[in-house]
């Protein structure tokens, strides 16, 4: 296939001329115009630019009969209503989960702090069940130094 001798550029600038002349632009007028080229190729490249540059005009749309348009109305109104009431729902719904997974959470931790404090209360006891048991070895140590004491003198 031959490598094409006009640039799109130079086809659509032939294809606007055309037009301003009031033309039909066919693809023997853009050749003409242009001084060669295949006419079909021609043509095709000029629809395309029309394709790409022309904007869908906006069909006018028919009005909806009166009745139509208040069952409309009414439907939308009451669509609306049971999505509001269904936002509503669903929203006290997930604050209810919320406030059961924090009351769970609360309880949980609740029940590690006394859990904490038992073990922390058993701790003190220990230690001041230790702290008897070394003042008492302290004191037969010191009874028994003694002793040794008054014995060897």
């Amino acid at each position: 296939m031959r490598p094409a001798e006009f640039t799109l550029e130079e086809i659509v600038q032939a294809g606007e001329a055309l037009q301003a002349a009031g033309r039909n632009v066919t693809g023997f007028a853009l050749r003409q115009r242009v001084g060669g080229g295949n006419p079909n190729r021609l043509k095709q490249v000029w629809d395309d630019h029309l394709a790409r540059s022309s904007v869908a005009e906006a069909v006018p749309v028919a009005e909806l009969p009166v009745e139509v348009a208040e069952e409309l109305a009414a439907v939308t109104r009451a669509l609306t209503e049971r999505l509001a009431a269904l936002a509503v729902e669903l929203n006290d719904k997930a604050v209810k989960a919320a406030e059961r997974r924090v009351a769970e959470v609360v309880r949980a931790a609740g029940e590690q702090r006394e859990q904490a404090e038992r073990e922390l209360a058993d701790a003190a006891q220990t230690v001041e069940d230790l702290e008897h048991q070394l003042d008492g070895v302290k004191g037969e140590l010191a009874a028994t130094q003694a002793h040794l004491t008054e014995g060897l003198a």
